[in-house]
């Protein structure tokens, strides 16, 4: 499988998402999609301290699917593994207006957990989960760095971020000599919803032109997108009101009909398309079929003329 770097790490040019492992998802079929998507040379599995807090559970489930995975299978030096903080409820039951924050004795507390859950002795890739304007970005910033400085976490990133906040939070790390977020997790995907629309997802912030031209400028921030495949509305799901404009059916219509000229799915062109744009794309499975797909895109080639079908549809 193709790689990326992010900052010190190489890591797949696809990522797995684990979000629904441990809750929607029993062990054994995890175990399965985990084992296939190793066997096809993937490297980088994401998850977070708050999988499904909004479902009824606890925050723990994800990590600890992963956990046992790895303690399964020995392999956890051939696998790069990012974890979030700073959106798990603070009290069960409650939601994103609760979260726990980015204090530096939250990121120190949280961070132990997720070693626990997951049976490592160190994270490769911590986010940042939300923001938290409530916080000085020193002490979140510096709460990272010495986590840095341990060994306890190898490389920080942002998610959900706004770009003015990500560029703040870089250069107060420039400043005192700390580690930089190196990685930034955001929505993406092929469509887009109207702009200035309020998704329905809590707490989901978009990759845009700005991120896009600051990660183009700086050259050393990685760009992971979630959501990519929005959750089966390619496939079988309707889109909801926030797509319905005329740049989604003409933007399907391009997606269609390059499908059909490279003889792939809709879901492998979009993630074709995003892996085009050095973009790492991260997927999320119910089912080893789901993986199989997933991982067909990388066989995709699109080109010049398949870029620009898509890239002119708007």
């Amino acid at each position: 499988m193709r790689r990326q770097r992010i900052g010190s790490l190489e890591v797949s040019a696809l990522a797995l998402g684990t979000l629904p492992f441990g809750k929607w998802v029993d062990d054994r079929t995890a175990f399965a999609i985990l084992d296939r998507f190793a066997e096809a040379g993937g490297t980088f599995l994401d998850t977070a301290n708050n999988y499904v807090f909004w479902d009824g559970g606890t925050g723990d489930e994800s990590e600890e699917a992963v956990g046992r995975w790895l303690a399964a299978r020995g392999n956890r030096d051939d696998l790069v593994v990012a974890t979030k903080v700073g959106a798990r409820p603070v009290t069960p039951g409650t939601g994103l207006e609760n979260a726990e924050g980015l204090s530096g004795a939250t990121i120190r507390g949280a961070v132990e957990g997720s070693l626990k859950r997951l049976g490592v002795d160190h994270v490769d890739l911590y986010y940042s989960h939300i923001e938290d304007r409530g916080v000085e970005p020193e002490d979140t910033l510096g709460a990272f760095a010495s986590l840095v400085e341990a060994g306890v976490v190898r490389e920080i990133g942002a998610s959900n971020h706004a770009t003015w906040r990500l560029e703040r939070a870089r250069a107060v790390s420039r400043a005192n000599g700390w580690p930089l977020y190196t990685a930034v997790q955001q929505r993406y995907s092929y469509l887009r919803p109207r702009p200035g629309v309020k998704l329905p997802e809590g707490g989901h912030v978009h990759m845009t032109d700005e991120l896009f031209d600051y990660a183009a400028a700086e050259g050393d921030v990685a760009l992971v997108a979630y959501s990519a495949l929005l959750s089966g509305q390619y496939r079988d799901k309707p889109l909801g009101e926030h797509y319905d404009h005329p740049g989604t059916t003409r933007r399907l219509a391009a997606l269609h009909a390059v499908a059909a000229e490279v003889g792939a799915t809709v879901n492998q062109v979009v993630l074709a398309w995003l892996m085009a744009r050095d973009i790492i794309p991260l997927v999320g499975a119910t089912t080893v079929a789901q993986v199989e797909e997933t991982l067909g895109s990388l066989e995709v080639v699109l080109d010049d003329d398949h870029l620009r079908t898509l890239d002119s549809a708007v």
